[in-house]
């Protein structure tokens, strides 16, 4: 690449470091303030999270006011930019920019031996932010090169509570009328999702969206991992996540989609989940085997995206609220490492959805139901929360509600009835 090709696209791309300041519509990321604290620090920080999911804003408003390098390897004009030209790079960046301290690569993942570069500008003293797309190969690519000096974040498409906050919407939930408005609000953000760009333009959402998937797996996945048979791959993907809180198992995909072995089915699921598309929920066992060779529970990355994908007429609720809680869930795993999700089922199939533990302690069991009304609480899952806290010593139990919220015994057990959008704001994400 020429220099006059290349000294043009930094100053393009210059532009786009400056969005974050001058550009309306971005709020500040709720888990921003905590990683404000807890990056500050020499270690390259990486960024990871799907695809428009809000990786490069999130990092432009970590670094803030310093003054900072930009390059975006996702721009098609350095498709070609191989490792040896990335000292070349470097310079021009030095030209244009000056002597700077700080220096954000978007989309790395992109540049074939990225890890070795990074690690020679922190040995020079330069502070790097990464962002990519794809868990998986960040993942081997730290493992193998920067082990122990990598601050790992991860950008999830908006909560509910940044989704009130981008739209502006005040309610006081004391009020009948800021109940429902809050309600209303809800209802919207199930259908239009997290993506930034989903939220902006709701009408256009589900074209939106479902063209994102197709990217998704056009970029991160295909072309990643040089799949052959593409077809199978979004045929198994599109069922997964127009089907979220579903339980399955890689011998049963593999039937269903006729794939020749489980080991491909396992791959793809390893791919899907590294591009952020899905995520696994293993049942919990304190036999690490019954762990791995448990049924998985499958949950989306966004209910936007269900929305777009799902050919069914009618929605299922209570799979649709199960996956958002999951997602708040891994929001606070995001700044929590410890925290760890897990399902309970017995051989009687009772069944809770979130066992949550933190070390050997189970913290909370919490269950998740469609209910309106004290006589919309099913039998079934009360019965499941008391034998599951009776079997794993649990105190803490909580029934995620669609508008119903009170106290409720059980064999002589409280549980928590909280509507899903209460318990949605009344569990932000810590801030230190």
């Amino acid at each position: 690449m020429n220099v006059e090709d290349l000294d043009g696209i930094i100053a393009d791309q210059a532009l786009e470091r400056s969005r974050p300041a001058t550009a309306g519509g971005i709020i500040d990321r709720e888990n921003l303030p905590f990683w404000k604290v807890h990056s500050a620090n020499e270690l390259i920080k990486v960024t990871t999270g799907a695809r428009r999911s809000g990786k490069t804003t999130f990092s432009h408003l970590l670094l803030g006011d310093r003054d900072y390098a930009f390059v975006n390897f996702d721009d098609e004009r350095l498709a070609f930019l191989g490792r040896e030209d990335l000292n070349h790079l470097l310079e021009r960046l030095y030209i244009h920019y000056g002597e700077f301290k700080h220096l954000l690569l978007d989309e790395v993942q992109n540049i074939h031996g990225w890890e070795l570069f990074v690690n020679r500008l922190q040995r020079i003293g330069i502070e790097v932010f990464v962002t990519g797309s794809n868990a998986n190969l960040l993942g081997e690519e730290l493992a193998t090169h920067l082990t122990g000096r990598v601050a790992r974040m991860e950008t999830l498409p908006f909560s509910f509570r940044e989704h009130l906050v981008f739209n502006k919407i005040s309610a006081d939930p004391a009020t009948t009328s800021g109940r429902a408005r809050l309600q209303r609000s809800l209802g919207d953000y199930i259908a239009t999702g997290g993506f930034p760009e989903a939220v902006k333009r709701p009408l256009s959402a589900k074209m939106y969206l479902a063209e994102l998937f197709s990217s998704i797996i056009a970029k991160d996945v295909v072309a990643r991992y040089r799949i052959r048979y593409v077809k199978t791959l979004k045929e198994m993907a599109v069922t997964l996540v127009s089907n979220p809180a579903s339980l399955t198992t890689f011998n049963k995909l593999k039937n269903i989609h006729s794939v020749k072995s489980v080991h491909t089915v396992k791959n793809y699921m390893d791919y899907l989940t590294g591009a952020y598309l899905l995520q696994m929920v293993d049942r919990y066992s304190p036999k690490p085997k019954e762990v791995a060779n448990s049924p998985k529970k499958v949950y989306a990355i966004d209910t936007g995206m269900v929305n777009a994908l799902s050919v069914a007429s009618s929605e299922n609720r209570g799979a649709i609220m199960e996956n958002m809680v999951f997602l708040d869930l891994m929001r606070r795993r995001s700044v929590d490492p410890g925290l760890e999700v897990y399902y309970w089922r017995d051989y009687q199939d009772n069944e809770v959805d979130f066992v949550l533990r933190k070390g050997k302690r189970i913290q909370k069991l919490l269950q998740v139901s469609y209910a309106t009304g004290p006589d919309d609480v099913r039998d079934r899952e009360t019965r499941a929360l008391v034998k599951c806290a009776d079997l794993l010593g649990c105190k803490d139990l909580v029934l995620v509600t669609w508008d119903f919220g009170d106290e409720i015994r059980k064999d002589g057990k409280k549980i928590a009835c909280k509507p899903l959008w209460r318990w949605l704001m009344e569990n932000p994400i810590p801030s230190e």
